[in-house]
């Protein structure tokens, strides 16, 4: 007995059949099935199920043509439009590629096959294919999720939802510090969603986009006659968020004075209004975020420190998307549909390269910013794919010339990232990140070790 994972299985459409011999000789990570014509290859799709398929359109009965090739690429993906098919054909390359990737390929390689070079496509394929069933079983979870609206398969993030979930059923202040366009407000909903105050009101005041001398008026309310134009009384944010849930966003920006009075309610949980001299009991929860450095300005005496403590409770750190390895994909996917729907766009996807730019970029304004490239692009594509071009990310139409040129140091390069990426994922387990690479588990050992990287 052996407790080594099943080989995923790659079908290698191909007619030739000491090319066939070839690649099963040279992929041992995977399970190889071959077919040499349409029908063959159609039963093996539906007996293997494979992720991963790589099709020559020279198929009998026409080897020298490629519409029997075209026609079994369209039947496969009508059985399975979750299959990645990479498409190879020495027959019209430009204009074959054009019309497979239309047709929903995945990916396209020119004839004569380097081995070397297809893997590497190959593999690829096994891993979208990976982060989009994953992505699949997430969304059909539904409500079970911890993250309530934030789609996630990174360990990262997980891990926070799962402090979430702890927290949120206990009457603690929590504060969660992130970059900017991370979620952190999505999370604070969700420690209201997740507590027993759900049924009360959820109140967000943004601290950083409201001017110093109206903060005040604004958390805490107003007599009549307080002021100049206060002609009636007005309740406050903590006020309405009585028996409910207050979120303080950028609280690093409130000024000294203000954070005083913040901290009175704090420790006795009572206000009062500017203007007004009766002590208002408010059963309010605090929950802030804050994407600034509080430990350095209370060094600088710029952020209380005792009001840090009382803000911060539970501490939690939101990781940024760069951190979250395969989430820029899901996310992406999830916009395009979702931005799709409300435009009524005929925008189906993404293509391979403009899935391999969200892959490849930082996203230095995290997910927001990768909602509103996605957004931008279902507006301006005028293709059912969404490209890279349409992307218009920043640096990435010329990151090939930062790549190395010579074949194996790109596929180091290549298998550092991937390799990284499924041990994120799968929080370091060999096991599992061997089976989401599409590899055995001695292969993942050996590349390990060839690279000097550990789990």
């Amino acid at each position: 007995m052996t407790d080594e994972p099943e080989l995923p299985v790659l079908l290698v459409v191909e007619d030739d059949e000491g090319l066939q011999r070839q690649l099963k000789w040279a992929y041992d990570g995977y399970r190889v099935v071959a077919a040499g014509d349409r029908a063959s290859a159609i039963e093996a799709l539906r007996l293997h199920e494979p992720a991963v398929v790589t099709l020559d359109l020279g198929l009998p009965p026409d080897p020298d043509g490629t519409e029997e090739g075209f026609l079994t690429l369209q039947e496969m993906l009508a059985l399975k439009p979750d299959t990645k098919i990479v498409v190879a054909s020495g027959h019209g390359a430009r204009e074959s590629a054009m019309r497979a990737i239309a047709l929903g390929a995945y990916d396209f390689y020119r004839k004569p096959v380097d081995i070397d070079e297809l893997g590497l496509i190959v593999a690829r394929a096994f891993h979208l294919h990976g982060i989009e069933a994953e992505n699949r079983r997430l969304e059909q979870a539904g409500t079970t999720s911890v993250l309530g609206s934030i789609i996630t398969a990174a360990p990262e993030m997980l891990k926070v939802g799962r402090t979430i979930e702890r927290v949120a059923s206990t009457n603690v202040s929590v504060m969660l510090l992130g970059a900017s366009g991370t979620g952190k407000e999505l999370l604070a909903r969700a420690v209201h969603e997740k507590s027993d105050r759900v049924s009360r009101p959820f109140v967000a005041i943004n601290c950083a986009a409201i001017p110093e001398n109206l903060l005040e008026a604004e958390l805490f309310g107003y007599e009549r006659g307080a002021f100049t134009g206060a002609v009636k009384s007005n309740v406050g944010k903590i006020e309405l968020a009585e028996g409910g849930t207050l979120f303080l966003d950028e609280v690093g920006d409130i000024p000294l004075p203000l954070q005083v009075k913040l901290l009175r309610f704090l420790q006795e949980r009572v206000i009062e209004r500017i203007g007004g001299r009766q002590t208002i009991a408010v059963d309010t929860r605090i929950v802030c975020a804050t994407h600034q450095n509080l430990d350095a300005m209370i060094a600088e005496a710029r952020f209380r420190e005792d009001l840090y403590y009382r803000l911060a409770e539970i501490v939690v750190k939101i990781p940024a998307l760069a951190e979250r390895a395969g989430d820029s994909v899901l996310l992406a996917r999830h916009f395009v549909n979702q931005f799709a729907r409300e435009m009524n766009a005929s925008v189906q996807g993404l293509s391979p390269d403009g899935l391999a730019a969200i892959d490849g970029y930082r996203w230095p304004g995290n997910v927001r910013e990768l909602e509103n490239r996605i957004k931008r692009a279902v507006i301006m594509t005028d293709g059912k794919l969404i490209t890279a071009a349409d992307l218009d990310l920043p640096g990435i139409a010329s990151a090939g010339g930062d790549l190395p040129i010579n074949l194996r140091a790109a596929r180091e390069v290549a298998d550092r990232k991937v390799i990284r990426q499924a041990l994120s994922r799968t929080d370091n387990n060999i096991s599992g990140a061997a089976k989401l690479l599409g590899i055995s588990r001695p292969t993942l050992y050996d590349l390990l070790k060839q690279y000097q990287l550990t789990a």
